[in-house]
């Protein structure tokens, strides 16, 4: 015999123990994915702009009648930077000897980067200044 066709607002069967465990797991990686955007959104150092800093970290090294000044460069704020110029500047008897720049393409939250400066003069008989000149935001 046949039996009739059921309406559509019927009863279903009750979910098995494999669905509700699937139900549950997707449940909680969504949650923790709408976490951590929102967490990302709200947390006040990723809205801050970079906060670049550079030092001389090394000893001025001399090698085939050139001068190598290595620095370090940081980024302690909130959000990343492209394009950042580092200016160095060697002063000898107040003026300009000679002057250089190097570009770091990109600087993330928290991350550092290393390079040198070459000067045909000794850094050591003048006054040299190393500074961040320029970035733009990605």
């Amino acid at each position: 015999m046949n039996q009739p066709a059921q309406a559509s607002g019927s009863h279903q069967p009750p979910r098995s123990r494999a669905e509700w465990i699937t139900f549950g797991i997707a449940s909680s990686l969504l949650a923790i994915v709408v976490g951590l955007v929102g967490y990302t959104w709200l947390d006040e150092r990723q809205q801050r702009p970079p906060i670049l800093s550079v030092l001389n970290t090394e000893t001025i090294r001399a090698a085939e009648g050139q001068f190598y000044v290595p620095f370090t460069v940081t980024n302690s704020g909130g959000k990343t930077a492209e394009s950042v110029q580092i200016a160095a500047e060697l002063r000898v008897g107040g003026a300009i000897a000679e002057a250089a720049t190097v570009e770091i393409n990109f600087l993330s939250n928290g991350e550092k980067a290393e390079g040198a400066f070459i000067f045909s003069r000794d850094p050591r008989q003048g006054k040299l200044t190393l500074r961040v000149a320029s970035y733009k935001l990605p």
